[in-house]
């Protein structure tokens, strides 16, 4: 069960809820229940089964793939009033977490038992239809994802990469690994990108950090 005021807290975080009737409404408070997530755990990995869904209040969860050659690549992330496609679609068809899913940043959470979130699908059409967003939305961050894999150059993938994370601080706390990981490559090959930007003035490193130095051609780069 949760509280009035941790509901109150998700309804401003997912605006949806501010129409739910009073029917739902109350049925959220009874069934979902309140969850802290620290940072590093990991939510779900593949294979287990998935007994409720998260709407976060706080923090952050990425959600990522491993190759057999242990190479990662990172699906999408999710945070304040969002949820998991890969939770629900599991939810929906009876399957098993086909990621992991991990816990950047504290996570603050309203957790929904699998069996309500379902039947909530089937009863609630404002439900169903936040559901279904949430599906459409995510497969189309995917499906970009899948063509950047397939189509984009790998030097103007990490152009990119560090182009947006330095809008948020400069140098930028990364590491080569950390890179390669988030784009599903190798750490060898992110390291010779990396050295090759360094060479044209373009970035410096350090240990754990780089530093855009020109952030114009950077940018150029990923325009190539």
């Amino acid at each position: 069960m949760i509280t009035p005021e941790q509901f109150a807290r998700l309804a401003r975080a997912l605006p949806i809820l501010q129409e739910a009737d009073p029917d739902l409404v109350r049925e959220f408070q009874q069934a979902a229940y309140f969850a802290r997530i620290p940072e590093g755990h990991d939510v779900f990995n593949e294979g287990d089964d998935v007994d409720a869904i998260a709407l976060l209040l706080s923090g952050a969860v990425r959600v990522y793939k491993v190759g057999e050659t242990g190479r990662e690549i990172t699906l999408y992330r999710f945070g304040l009033g969002e949820s998991c496609i890969l939770t629900a679609n599991a939810i929906l068809n009876a399957q098993t977490f086909s990621a992991i899913a991990t816990v950047e940043q504290e996570a603050e959470a309203i957790m929904i038992p699998s069996p309500i979130f379902r039947a909530w699908v089937d009863r609630h059409e404002l439900w169903r239809g936040f559901v279904f967003d949430l599906l459409s939305q995510r497969l189309s961050s995917v499906i970009e994802i899948v063509d950047e894999v397939t189509f984009r150059r790998m030097d103007l993938r990490v152009a990119a990469l560090l182009l947006e994370k330095s809008r948020a601080g400069n140098p930028i706390s990364i590491t080569h690994q950390e890179i390669a990981a988030e784009l599903g490559s190798s750490r060898e090959v992110i390291s010779r990108i990396l050295e090759n930007f360094v060479s044209q003035g373009i970035l410096s490193t350090g240990r754990g950090t780089i530093e855009v130095l020109d952030a114009r051609l950077l940018e150029e780069t990923t325009l190539r």
